[in-house]
């Protein structure tokens, strides 16, 4: 019976070459995008789950709101380790870590810098399952001045020596560490990355006991089966009894006082397992995905492999006529419904078995594109992931019966009588409008999803565009920032005078807070002179004479800093937001900025100048408060360039810096790079949708084709009466398109809404966005009509253009 089942089926298959081939290649693009989004999710979500005691760390993180200024972060005080575990007994393992400076290492004539360096406490192996291929995990960072290092960076520093024992030396560094292990390398999906692990054991800071600063990434090991929230419900008794002399010292109140004038702050824990996809935290040790990416992709797959479905049931439902006289003469000899949904189901499972098999071949050939434009390090290994060939074989059965079902029990319902008195035209049963109705809904729905990624598409290409061409505040164009020119030491105004000495630079600044890009970051806590106890939350720039020039700012108020004015040291430059927090609008130039100090004095600082509001971080966050105070900041140098020869200009700097002898290479990006890798998450997803919208869009017309070629072949003697008749070619193709563009036209109704929706949903990220426009769902219809009229014109152009004898020839 199987093999009989078989046989028919593939004779099937041949006889309908047009539509297997195009339900083969649709449900084929269906799997593979299937596969590829669901590895990419599958990444996503596995981040930190291999750590044995995954599900009972917690990170501990700080939020406070100070005068309406909300504060995340993702580090914490250093004795909130040793509080927390002392104080707490479900608290079994405390451990931090705390992010380094570069190593800078020489070998040999070359010089390295290696920037995955941060410091761990001694337990912290006991915490977090990073695997040792040597060294013991127990007694690895317990002494000072010792470290772990990566497989990969005992290979390029030791080679095939045993590493155990012997001491790495960085220039930069004034101890020489002694290598106590070497741990395999870190996994992708670990949402921390190092290479080298240094013992915070003996270091001063580590030490601290101060609940002022906050440095240490914090993590904590609970029960089993222990809910965290049980741990973060108390730790608000711990906040006030720790910060609360902290606070009175800075502030001169009470913590009660504090949270009555309308502050808080407190320790909040954070599942691990959450880091990577449901942080939003500043400091952040790493990177961060965004979930909300995972649901968009995962329900791109799932539409993708929906339309794919949507394609096969109704090629099958609208191709029963083919196979009515099959069903009635087989129910005429004797078979039984069952018998014959079975045949048909076997059909549709073994065309989602080739179809898979086609998937996998596409998935294997597209990955490292995929790869690419993810910045991903996917593959398909069957011997990495033992579970894959069980889950793409019951994934290609699941397709092939829901795929099939319908089909199946469609063309077995079939009346004998009705089918074998169809004549010469066995087909007309199928045309009633239940069967066109079903057709239709399924195109509509086809053809809804592809609008919605049209139009996020689209959206997302119009806020990146915004983000490029937005107002920023500050010239981002031709600005070289020289990383890390603390290593100059005294030499480093030296070159910036040297450097404002060539005629291709037209000014330059040393500061470390950069307005994009890896920048110092300082949490500015102020009040006005006239307005005592009522604070601010800030950020504070300590910059140059030349910052402001450098940068093209704008002042609105008042004046720059300047060599001129010795009393400069103790002024200061606000900006727009500021001077309203303030309330003093242009009226601030004059008053006093206070900030109160851990020792229980304060700053003052005399208010010189506002300048013009400009983004100093994401478009994502509205403009805060920024104040800018004249000091030496050595961070890094901000060039502004005027040459359309760089790399003549990067040349001549390099040798310049070679040529003070500093102990590392340069380092540079330009502010404009900066600014564009700030939202490289945007881009990338862009990327994605648009490559996905474009395969929605092919599939969809794929089942159009094939739905307009039957159409097609069903009315070929009415067309060709109808030329006999006189009917114009025109007329014809006009009477074939009509039925598909009004169901193209529901299906702009009906998605306009949701996709509006969907993309105005994911703006709301946005604190500066566009406004999404008619237009954008006009484009997005006239695409999709466009598209569906070139698809069925070309077989409805074809029928018109038929010889209508051919066609009557029978009568």
């Amino acid at each position: 019976m199987l093999h009989n089942y078989l046989k028919i089926a593939y004779r099937n298959l041949l006889r309908s070459k047009a539509f297997s081939a195009i339900n083969i290649v649709g449900l084929s693009l269906g799997l593979a995008t299937c596969m590829i989004i669901g590895l990419f999710v599958l990444d996503e979500l596995s981040f930190d789950r291999f750590h044995e005691k995954a599900d009972r760390i917690v990170r501990v993180t700080f939020r406070a709101n100070m005068g309406g200024n909300k504060i995340e972060e993702a580090n914490v005080m250093p004795p909130t380790a040793k509080t927390l575990q002392r104080d707490y007994p479900e608290v079994l393992e405390a451990t931090r870590l705390r992010t380094a400076g570069a190593f800078i290492i020489e070998k040999e004539a070359d010089i390295f810098k290696e920037e995955g360096v941060v410091f761990a406490d001694p337990n912290f192996f006991q915490v977090f399952s990073f695997p040792l291929v040597s060294g013991n995990s127990q007694t690895a960072l317990v002494k000072p001045n010792t470290l772990v290092i990566s497989e990969k960076m005992a290979q390029k520093y030791f080679g095939n020596e045993d590493p155990i024992g012997k001491v790495l030396s960085a220039k930069n560094y004034q101890e020489a560490m002694e290598v106590t292990g070497v741990m395999a390398d870190m996994p992708a999906n670990s949402h921390v990355q190092f290479d080298f692990l240094i013992a915070m054991a003996g270091r001063e800071d580590a030490q601290s006991n101060s609940w002022m600063q906050s440095e240490f990434y914090t993590y904590l090991v609970l029960p089993e089966d222990y809910n965290y929230l049980q741990l973060q419900a108390k730790l608000p008794q711990m906040v006030e009894k720790y910060f609360g002399p902290g606070i009175h010292q800075a502030f001169g109140m009470s913590f009660s006082k504090f949270k009555q004038e309308g502050n808080d702050l407190g320790l909040f824990l954070q599942p691990l397992t959450d880091i990577h996809l449901r942080s939003n935290f500043d400091y952040d040790i790493a990177a961060s995905g965004d979930i909300r990416y995972v649901y968009i992709f995962g329900a791109i797959a799932l539409f993708m492999l929906l339309i794919a479905c949507i394609n096969f049931m109704n090629l099958s439902t609208a191709g029963a006529s083919k196979r009515a006289r099959e069903v009635g003469i087989r129910k005429v000899m004797g078979s039984v419904k069952s018998t014959l949904v079975g045949q048909f189901l076997l059909e549709s499972i073994m065309l989602t078995a080739i179809a898979m098999v086609l998937a996998v071949v596409i998935v294997v050939l597209a990955l490292p594109f995929f790869n690419d434009l993810a910045d991903k390090n996917l593959a398909l290994s069957f011997t990495a992931m033992p579970w894959l060939l069980p889950g793409l074989l019951l994934l290609g059965l699941v397709v092939g019966i829901l795929a099939g079902s319908y089909p199946a029990f469609f063309l077995s319902s079939f009346k004998p009588i009705t089918v074998l008195k169809g004549g010469s035209n066995p087909g007309r049963f199928t045309s009633g409008r239940r069967s066109i109705g079903l057709r239709g809904t399924l195109v509509v729905v086809q053809f809804c999803i592809s609008i919605i990624l049209i139009v996020g598409t689209t959206v997302v290409y119009q806020q990146l565009q915004f983000i490029q061409n937005a107002k920023l505040g500050y010239d981002k164009e031709q600005v070289l920032v020289l990383q890390e020119t603390y290593r100059l030491g005294q030499n480093e105004q030296l070159l910036k005078k040297q450097l404002l000495q060539d005629s291709r630079v037209v000014d330059a600044s040393v500061s470390g807070y950069v307005p994009a890009g890896p920048s110092f970051n300082n949490n500015f806590l102020v009040y006005g002179d006239d307005k005592a106890n009522e604070y601010i939350k800030g950020i504070r720039y300590v910059v140059d004479e030349n910052y402001i020039p450098t940068l093209g700012m704008e002042m609105v108020a008042g004046r720059n800093f300047s060599p001129e004015f010795g009393t400069d040291s103790s002024a200061i430059i606000i900006n727009e937001t500021a001077a309203k927090q303030m309330e003093w609008g242009q009226d601030a130039l004059g008053h006093t900025i206070s900030s109160p100090s851990i020792n229980g004095g304060k700053q003052t600082f005399r208010v010189i100048g506002i300048v013009k509001d400009f983004h100093f971080k994401s478009l994502h966050e509205r403009i805060g408060p920024l104040m800018l105070t004249l000091g030496p900041n050595n961070g890094a140098m901000l060039v502004k360039v005027k040459t359309r020869d760089i790399p003549a200009l990067l040349a001549s700097v390099e040798k310049q810096w070679d040529a003070l002898a500093v102990d590392a290479p340069i380092a540079y990006s330009f502010l404009e790079e900066n600014f564009n890798a700030t939202y490289r998450a945007e881009q990338k997803t862009g990327r994605i949708l648009g490559l996905f919208a474009g395969l929605t869009i092919f599939v969809a017309c794929l089942g159009l084709f094939g739905l307009a070629t039957f159409t097609a072949e069903q009315r070929t003697k009415e067309i060709g009466v109808r030329k006999v008749l006189g009917a114009s070619v025109s007329g014809i193709v006009a009477l074939l398109s009509k039925d598909f563009l009004k169901l193209v036209a529901i299906s702009i109704v009906i998605a306009s809404p949701i996709a509006w929706y969907a993309m105005n949903a994911w703006l709301q990220d946005f604190a500066y966005k566009i406004d999404i426009g008619w237009w954008v769902f006009a484009l997005a219809g006239l695409l999709a009509v466009g598209i569906a009229l070139f698809t069925v014109s070309f077989q409805s152009i074809r029928a018109a253009l038929a010889n209508p004898v051919e066609s009557l020839r029978s009568e």
